[in-house]
């Protein structure tokens, strides 16, 4: 069999009549398993981020301004750390303070620790 164009198929379909054309995308269907549904339209990328807010949030600290030792004071009573890695943490922002947590929790931390003078990320 002879290789048909691009062009002659179309030629060929242009001759069809409806009933004809469709009895073709019914059998091309079934020959190769597909269908010709029309496709779904796709939401614009962050539409439904914006909607679905995430499950889990990481809070970090990304300055500790300049009341540090009340900066340092709330990330020890946050995380239950000693008054060493607590300053650690500060003093190598931006650190994670808290990983996996609501966002109902992250922003409480949030708020605590612009409370303090620190500047905070929730993501």
């Amino acid at each position: 069999m002879a290789k048909l164009s691009n062009a002659e198929i179309i030629d060929s379909l242009k001759e069809m009549t409806m009933l004809e054309l469709n009895d073709l995308v019914k059998a091309i269907e079934e020959e190769f398993g597909v269908t010709a549904a029309a496709p779904v339209a796709m939401a614009a990328p962050g539409a439904d981020a914006a909607e679905a807010a995430p499950s889990e949030v990481t809070v970090t600290l990304t300055g500790a301004g300049s009341a540090k030792v009340a900066v340092i004071k709330v990330v020890r009573e946050i995380t239950g750390l000693g008054l060493g890695e607590s300053k650690a943490l500060v003093d190598n922002a931006p650190s994670a303070i808290k990983e996996n947590i609501s966002p109902e929790e992250a922003e409480e931390i949030k708020n605590k620790l612009v409370e303090a003078g620190a500047s905070v990320e929730v993501a």
